[in-house]
C-alpha cells in the first residue's frame, strides 16, 4: 500500500474525509424523516434559502476570488479570462446533465419530470433531483483540497476546510428536503432516510474526481475552481431559489438566503 497516499498532506484524502463529513450531514438532515412526517412549508422555506445563500457564498468566497488572484499575480490583466470561462462551462456541464438525466423536482406532477424520459417511479426521480445538485457541491470540495495540493497554501488549506463546513452546513436541509418527501410518497422511514442520505453519495465521488484532475492538470487550476463555481450557481439559479420561493412566506427563503450568505462569508473572511 502506498503510505503517501495515506499522509494527511495528501490533498486526494483530504478531499475523500471532507466530502465524507458533507455526506454524513446530509444522513444527518435525511433522518429528521424517523422524528417528521412532514416540514412546514414557512420552514422548508427558510432552509432552501439558507442553502441558497451558502451556495453563492461559497460560490465567491471560495472559488471564484480565489481563481481571479492566482491568474492576476502574474497577468493582471488576463485574470477575467480563466473565471468567465470556466463559471461559463461549469453552468454549462450542468445544464447538459440537467437535460440527460431523469429526474423530478419536488411537488411537481410526473409528467413534468425533466431529462430522458423513463418509467422510472416517481420516488427515484425525486432521488436523482437532489443527488444531480450534489455533483458540483462535492466537486467543489474536491477542487479546493486539490488546490492546497498544488500551491501548499495554509491559507488555501483554510478556505478548502471552510468550503466543507458551509457545504456541510446547507447538506443537513437538502438530506430532509428528500427523506420527508419520500415518506409523504408513501416509503417507509427506513427507506426515506436510506434514499435520503443515498442522494449525498455522489460527493465523496465528485470530489476525489475533483481533486485528482486539479493536482494532475495543476495549470488548470484557476479553470477548475471556476467551473465549481458555476455549476453550483447553475444549481441555485435552476432549482433552490426558484423552490425556495413556493408559497406565501417568501419573505422567510429571502431571509434565510441573506443568513447563509452571510454565514458563509464570516467563516471565510473571519476564519480563512
Amino acid at each position: 500500500m502506498d503510505i503517501e497516499w495515506l499522509s494527511i498532506e495528501n490533498p486526494i484524502l483530504l478531499a475523500l474525509l471532507a466530502t465524507l463529513f458533507t455526506w454524513a450531514i446530509t444522513m444527518a438532515g435525511a433522518a429528521l424523516v424517523f422524528f417528521f412526517k412532514d416540514i412546514h412549508r414557512r420552514v422548508m422555506n427558510l432552509m432552501l434559502g439558507f442553502t441558497a445563500g451558502v451556495m453563492i457564498a461559497a460560490s465567491f468566497w471560495s472559488l471564484l476570488s480565489p481563481a481571479i488572484e492566482m491568474v492576476a499575480e502574474d497577468d493582471p490583466d488576463f485574470a477575467w479570462f480563466p473565471a468567465t470561462i470556466g463559471f461559463l462551462l461549469g453552468g454549462a456541464f450542468l445544464l447538459l446533465i440537467d437535460k440527460l438525466l431523469p429526474h423530478l423536482h419536488r411537488r411537481l406532477p410526473i409528467e413534468r419530470a425533466e431529462g430522458i424520459k423513463t418509467s422510472w417511479e416517481r420516488s427515484v426521480l425525486l432521488i436523482l433531483a437532489i443527488t444531480l445538485h450534489n455533483i458540483p457541491e462535492g466537486l467543489a470540495v474536491g477542487v479546493a483540497f486539490g488546490a492546497y495540493g498544488v500551491s501548499q497554501d495554509p491559507a488555501i488549506l483554510t478556505g478548502a476546510i471552510l468550503l466543507a463546513i458551509g457545504i456541510g452546513l446547507q447538506n443537513f436541509p437538502e438530506g430532509t428536503a428528500v427523506s420527508v418527501p419520500l415518506r409523504r410518497e408513501g416509503l417507509s422511514r427506513r427507506k426515506a432516510f436510506f434514499y435520503g442520505q443515498l442522494s449525498g453519495i455522489v460527493e465523496p465521488i465528485a470530489g476525489v474526481l475533483g481533486a485528482f484532475l486539479v493536482v494532475s492538470m495543476s495549470h488548470l487550476l484557476p479553470y477548475a475552481l471556476s467551473f465549481a463555481a458555476g455549476a453550483m450557481i447553475f444549481v441555485v439559479i435552476e432549482e433552490l431559489i426558484p423552490e425556495s420561493q413556493h408559497g406565501n412566506e417568501t419573505d422567510l427563503s429571502t431571509i434565510g438566503a441573506m443568513i447563509g450568505f452571510a454565514t458563509m462569508m464570516m467563516l471565510d473572511v473571519a476564519l480563512g
